[in-house]
């Protein structure tokens, strides 16, 4: 994405209505390390436009297993659905943290697609959430 046809107000506005959260895994840029990434939830191979409307906030994790799909299986069903979209989805609805706060369980047909897909669980994620956990940083207190 190049960042010259997004401006940095633009980029500004999309962070702070994010609260500088990813959007799929609710990682805070606070405790993640990384640098949280914008995410065209229509990539712009599939014709999504680098608009306020299409971009959210994502992590790097769930940004780079996103990639450029806008579906994927929900491992309960086997059917193909839409991914969780931040800007129009609630996260409360399509997800819940179990286990305190260190594994994300998709409570819809929506919520395990993305789970799944964006390996929302990875191991590597879920030890660092448990170390959130116990520092008091995690999980958001707001979804």
């Amino acid at each position: 994405m190049p960042s010259s046809r997004i401006t940095g107000e633009l980029r500004r506005r999309v962070f702070e209505s994010a609260r500088f959260r990813c959007g799929y895994c609710q990682t805070s840029q606070l405790v993640i390390g990384p640098l949280l990434e914008l995410d065209h939830i229509i990539p712009e191979g599939r014709g999504g436009a680098s608009e306020e409307n299409n971009l959210w906030v994502a992590c790097p994790l769930c940004n780079s297993r996103k990639s450029d799909r806008i579906e994927g299986l929900d491992p309960e069903s086997g059917a193909m659905v839409r991914f969780y979209n931040p800007r129009v989805d609630v996260w409360s609805e399509n997800f819940e943290w179990i286990e305190s706060g260190a594994i994300i369980n998709g409570k819809t047909d929506i919520g395990r697609a993305t789970v799944y897909a964006l390996e929302m669980n990875h191991p590597n994620i879920v030890s660092a959430r448990q170390l959130w956990i116990i520092a008091g940083w995690h999980p958001p207190k707001d979804e």
